[in-house]
Parts: structure tokens; C-alpha cells; sequence
């Protein structure tokens, strides 16, 4: 017998918690925090230039180690540019104004708004996995299409007259 999928989900959340059998509070490597974000490390690299709250620790030859407030915080980070529409500006700014614990995963303070309005609303379930480009609207998606059809036109124009 199958267990629900509200189940499968909450085991998959506990178990993303002790990836490999180890304790909750288990320091990571960046490898094991990027599989677990669903993110490229590059991107956690990229975060800690842009947070300055993300601080692994770094040991011999620059290995980095996450504690899991900063998994927890990267987490929040993740959420609120991927789910709710934020810049990394509009993160940073988040961040600074209420303070680093203040902000958790769906929750955005009264006061603060995203820098730039989200992305077209549509379902969660329709949103791009991370890091496979920007949500567009129909209208920029049309733009971007026939942007695209009058490229690929000229690009065969050029083909013809070149070659």
C-alpha cells in the first residue's frame, strides 16, 4: 500500500535534513547543500558574494562548510527569488530591514515588497525548476517568440547570401 502524497512529501523534507545519515546538525559541504537547494554550487557561491549574512565556515583549501542556520537562510534566500519573485536586491534589502531571522519561507513582512513585481502568477506546480531561466508572461513570452522566428529568418538570410 502506497502512503499519501502529503507523507511521501514530509518524508522527503525529514530526509533532506539528514542527507547521508547524518544529524540535523551536521555541518555540509557545498556539493551536499546545492543537491539539497536544488541548486548549482556555483549559485551558493555566487549568494554568499551577494548575502553577507552566508558565512561557511572555510577550511584548507577553501572548502566550504555550511551550518544549518546558513542552510536555513539559503533556504529562505532560495524561496523567496524562485517562489516569490524577488531580486536579489530586493533579498538583500529584505534581509537587511527586519533582520536575518525575521524573514522565513512565504512569509514577507508588511513593510517590505519585492523590488520589482513577480513574475506572472501561475501555479507553483508551472514554475521553471531553479536555474532554468526566467518566468515570463504571454505577452513578453509572444515578444520573446517572434524575436526568436525573426533571428532564425535572418540567420537562414545570411546563410543564403554567405554560402
Amino acid at each position: 500500500m502506497n502512503p499519501p502524497q502529503a507523507q511521501i512529501a514530509d518524508d522527503a523534507l525529514e530526509s533532506a535534513g539528514r542527507r547521508g545519515g547524518k544529524s540535523a546538525a551536521a555541518f555540509r559541504t557545498i556539493s551536499e547543500v546545492a543537491a539539497d537547494l536544488d541548486v548549482p554550487p556555483h549559485v551558493l557561491r555566487f549568494w554568499e558574494s551577494k548575502f553577507s549574512q552566508i558565512k561557511p565556515l572555510k577550511r584548507g583549501g577553501g572548502r566550504r562548510y555550511y551550518r544549518p542556520e546558513d542552510i536555513e537562510l539559503l533556504r529562505r534566500i532560495r524561496t523567496l527569488l524562485y517562489r516569490d519573485g524577488y531580486t536579489i536586491k530586493g533579498v538583500q534589502k529584505l534581509l537587511r530591514s527586519p533582520g536575518v531571522r525575521a524573514v522565513t519561507p512565504g512569509e514577507v513582512p508588511a513593510e517590505a515588497s519585492p523590488q520589482e513585481p513577480p513574475a506572472a502568477a501561475e501555479p507553483e506546480a508551472a514554475l521553471p525548476a531553479p536555474g532554468a531561466g526566467p518566468v515570463l508572461d504571454a505577452e513578453r513570452r509572444a515578444a520573446v517568440t517572434a524575436a526568436i522566428d525573426e533571428l532564425s529568418e535572418l540567420r537562414q538570410w545570411l546563410a543564403k547570401k554567405v554560402g
